[in-house]
C-alpha cells in the first residue's frame, strides 16, 4: 500500500480477524462498483497493553510500518490518541468525550488544517442498549463525524459473524490515515 493509494479512497472496509492475545484487522479499498478489493494496510493492537498502541502496517507481514495511534497516558478513560506517520509526524489526534460518551459514544478528532471534527453515535435507542446489556455489544452501530454541521466521514459496523465496518468518507480534505486510525480505534477502544 502507498499512501497516495490510501488518500485517494472514498471509501474502506475494515474486517476483524480473530486471534487468541491480539486485535487484528484489515483495511480494504472499495472498488467503483462497491466491492471488496485488495489489502491498503493492516493493524494489530495488543490486548491488555498498559500503554494503548495500535500500528498499521503495509500489509499483513508486518514488515512496513506506514501509521499508527498511541495514547498519550496510561490506561485512562479520556485518553489522548496522537495518530502520527511512519516517521512519527503527526497527522491527528482523537479523544473520546468522556461524559458526553455515557448514554452515546461520543469522539473529538483533529486534524491540523482542517479542524476539530466530533463523531456520535447516531441511534441513542441502540448506544444505550448496547452499553447496558453487554451481551449485546455485537449489535450494529453507526458513527457520523462532522465538521461545522457537514459530514466528514461514517462508519458503520455491520452484523456478521466477525466484525466487518463500512468507511465512507464525504470531505475529500480529510487524511485517509487519520479516518482508518479512528475507525479502528472504534472497534478496539470502543468498550473502553
Amino acid at each position: 500500500m502507498t499512501v497516495d493509494t490510501l488518500q485517494s479512497q472514498q471509501q474502506l472496509i475494515i474486517r476483524q480477524r480473530i486471534r487468541l492475545m491480539v486485535n487484528q484487522y484489515e483495511i480494504h479499498a472499495v472498488t467503483p462498483d462497491g466491492q471488496e478489493a485488495g489489502i491498503l494496510a493492516f493493524a494489530q493492537q495488543k490486548r491488555m497493553a498498559f500503554k494503548e498502541q495500535v500500528t498499521l502496517y503495509s500489509d499483513d507481514t508486518k514488515q512496513v510500518p506506514v501509521f499508527g495511534f498511541k495514547a498519550r497516558q496510561r490506561i485512562d478513560l479520556g485518553a489522548t490518541y496522537d495518530v502520527t506517520d511512519a516517521g512519527g509526524n503527526p497527522i491527528g489526534q482523537f479523544k473520546k468525550l468522556f461524559k458526553e460518551s455515557l448514554l452515546r459514544s461520543t469522539w473529538r478528532l483533529e486534524q491540523p488544517g482542517l479542524g476539530e471534527m466530533v463523531g456520535r453515535e447516531t441511534n441513542q435507542i441502540v448506544a444505550i442498549v448496547r452499553r447496558f446489556v453487554e451481551a449485546l455489544s455485537w449489535l450494529p452501530y453507526h458513527f457520523d463525524f462532522v465538521l461545522d454541521g457537514r459530514a466528514v466521514f461514517s462508519v458503520v459496523k455491520k452484523w456478521g459473524l466477525r466484525d466487518r465496518y463500512v468507511v465512507t468518507i464525504h470531505d475529500p480534505r480529510v487524511d485517509r490515515r487519520l479516518v482508518a486510525a479512528m475507525s479502528v480505534a472504534l472497534d478496539a477502544l470502543q468498550a473502553r
